[in-house]
């Protein structure tokens, strides 16, 4: 990977460009300087991870306008609540993650997507490749700073 340490970036997935992904180790890109914080919505099954996250993301320069437990309430919220970033988990009940990003990105003025797992990139392959997110990033790894350097 051009430019990626073995410690990782964010991996940045849309368009055909190269992956990279995101670490704690990762210099701090801040969304503090942004007069607006991003508002984002949380897709994951587990209301805990929501919890924590929202917590974390709302800390780290992040409005956190709604969350979503599964695929359909994901499109619902992103329909209602218009956020600039979805954070997505790939492990969804039902339909998975990276299908719903499909048809996130459809409408107009789509949001950023961000999937998330607790897996590495690699246990997805060619369809992680693929996808139409703007970047993957591992769970332990969740940061502020770490969406923010996919949004630059």
């Amino acid at each position: 990977m051009r430019g990626a340490s073995a410690c990782g970036q964010p991996q940045r997935l849309s368009g055909g460009e190269e992956l990279r992904l995101a670490t704690m180790r990762m210099r701090r890109a801040s969304c503090e300087h942004h007069h607006v914080r991003p508002s984002l919505v949380i897709v994951d099954d587990h209301a805990e991870f929501r919890r924590s996250a929202g917590a974390l993301l709302a800390a780290e320069g992040f409005d956190v306008v709604g969350e979503a437990s599964d695929g359909p309430e994901a499109v619902e919220a992103v329909a209602r609540l218009r956020p600039q970033v979805v954070l997505l988990d790939i492990q969804l009940p039902g339909v998975d993650g990276l299908s719903i990003a499909e048809q996130l990105v459809e409408g107009t003025d789509p949001p950023v997507v961000v999937l998330i797992s607790s897996r590495e990139a690699a246990a997805y392959g060619e369809r992680l490749r693929r996808s139409s997110a703007k970047g993957f990033i591992q769970k332990n790894a969740l940061s502020g700073d770490a969406i923010a350097a996919l949004l630059s």
